[in-house]
């Protein structure tokens, strides 16, 4: 699609104009069998809803695996990624703005949720409930901005985002999973910052495990070589199979970490109401507050809007485009109702998205399915599950990591952009990794609002890039 169709297509969406009532916003939010279900028609509505089963399976094969390595990345635990993964779905799908639009784990919100964990956990002399239970409280401040912001139609704003910050903010993101998940790929005991862990890796050289990493290394290779093969390739979960089968075989004895031997056994109680706490009330609390809060809500927006816009392309949407406020209502709702119950923050997935619809999916129904069939396979594979080993989690994560760079969006900066976005998106990502995802995106704001008016030059916005074909390639 050129731009040019890009353009009219989002000049076309419902989203409320500014003489739209309160009123019937709230109507458009609580109309839940609406546009988004308009290809489910009489005539081929049997169809249809065999294209979004096998969408929902393909995708829930797939999700499983990388719900679980996001959540232990985060410093969760890996049945909280499978529930987090499978209930924002069905919330998202239910309340959100696109009918494409799969939500999950996304690999924006590891560092900012692995500190939090961190700073509030057993690391610092806190416990996990508390940990949790702190993250539980600021979704919830995140979800009614969110929604507050939907309902004042400030949709369209986030979309105002320069790619340069974007794809920078991409770039530092995926540098700190790489660096943060080394620890475990090379078999070594280490948690907290991405410095605590390249500290770890330089005293403890000497008790590298070659095996973790030959695995770590193994599973990267299958997931990205089954793929090109075939999106429709469960590789994630093929090749945690097969190295867990190589774990618990060939390499038994070689003191390779399970998920079991740090997490215990997977529960398959996924449901457990985790009501939100605080600590003892601090000016350092309340700052940490909106400082999480804040994050969530960006991240929330900017990447739910990004990969709704995106999934209207790939699937060549002819018809009602996605809303832009409504799908911020969603994602408000999906910040609050997930972490509630034994989840934490999620937003639109990207390559779950692509993956859906190239498997055929046309309704939301295509996410209910995820839903179930999400929490049925993980369910009966619980046992299973928890002998994969941490080093495999972590090869996921690095293709994940891995493929979050995408050469095409970085030229596109560089010859496209100019000099000052340029600059721009290398300045977002070195500060994502070596400061915080708060304090690198809003001075890289701060410096395009303040100097970018003397740099003027046409650029694109998160909802003009990039291509189908990018998408299809993407990974969180």
């Amino acid at each position: 699609m050129d731009s040019s169709k890009a353009a009219t297509l989002a000049a076309a969406a419902p989203p409320a104009t500014p003489s739209t009532t309160l009123g019937e916003r709230l109507r458009l939010f609580f109309t839940l069998f609406d546009s988004r279900f308009e290809d489910l028609d009489k005539k081929s509505w049997k169809k249809t809803v065999y294209r979004d089963f096998s969408a929902g399976l393909v995708v829930a094969l797939t999700a499983i695996p990388m719900a679980m390595g996001f959540a232990m990345a985060m410093g969760l635990r890996p049945e909280q990624g499978i529930i987090a993964g499978a209930l924002a779905c069905a919330v998202g799908r239910t309340f959100g703005g696109s009918k494409y639009q799969v939500y999950g784990p996304t690999a924006a919100f590891i560092p900012l949720i692995a500190s939090l964990m961190t700073k509030y956990g057993e690391a610092n002399g806190g416990s996990f409930a508390a940990a949790h239970g702190m993250l539980v409280f600021v979704s919830l401040i995140a979800g009614v901005v969110l929604m507050i912001c939907g309902m004042l139609g400030l949709g369209r704003i986030a979309k105002k985002v320069p790619s340069s910050i974007v794809v920078g903010f991409t770039i530092g993101i995926a540098v700190a999973i790489a660096l943060s998940n080394s620890t475990d790929a090379l078999g070594l005991e280490g948690s907290g910052s991405v410095r605590s862990r390249i500290a770890t890796i330089a005293m403890n050289v000497q008790h590298i495990n070659w095996w973790a990493l030959g695995l770590a290394l193994l599973t990267f290779l299958l997931t990205r070589g089954l793929l090109k093969v075939s999106i429709f390739i469960p590789a994630p979960l093929i090749a945690l199979g097969v190295c867990t089968v190589l774990s618990a075989t060939v390499l038994e004895g070689q003191d390779v970490t399970v998920i079991r031997d740090k997490y215990g056994a997977i529960p398959t109680s996924f449901f457990v109401f985790t009501p939100p706490s605080l600590p003892t009330p601090s000016l350092s609390v309340v700052l940490d507050c909106v400082y999480y809060a804040s994050a969530i809500v960006f991240i929330s927006g900017v990447e739910s809007l990004l990969c709704s816009s995106m999934a209207d392309r790939l699937a060549q949407n002819k018809k009602t485009p996605f809303n832009a406020d409504k799908e911020f209502w969603g994602q408000g709702l999906v910040q609050i109702i997930t972490p509630l119950v034994n989840g934490f923050p999620c937003t639109g997935a990207l390559a779950r998205t692509a993956t859906s619809i190239k498997a055929g999916a046309l309704t939301p129904l295509a996410g209910y399915f995820k839903f179930v069939l999400k929490l049925v396979i993980a369910y009966f594979l619980a046992s299973q599950l928890e002998r994969v080993p941490l080093a495999c989690i972590a090869g996921i994560l690095l293709w994940v990591a891995t493929n979050m760079i995408k050469k095409a969006e970085i030229l596109e900066v560089w010859h496209g952009a100019g000099r000052f976005h340029t600059a721009l998106m290398i300045y977002t990502a070195v500060m994502v990794p070596m400061t915080d995802f708060l304090t690198a995106v809003l001075s890289a704001l701060i410096i395009f609002i303040v100097f970018g008016r003397f740099f003027a030059k046409k650029t694109t916005a998160t909802e003009d890039r990039p291509s189908g074909n990018d998408i299809q390639a993407a990974a969180e």
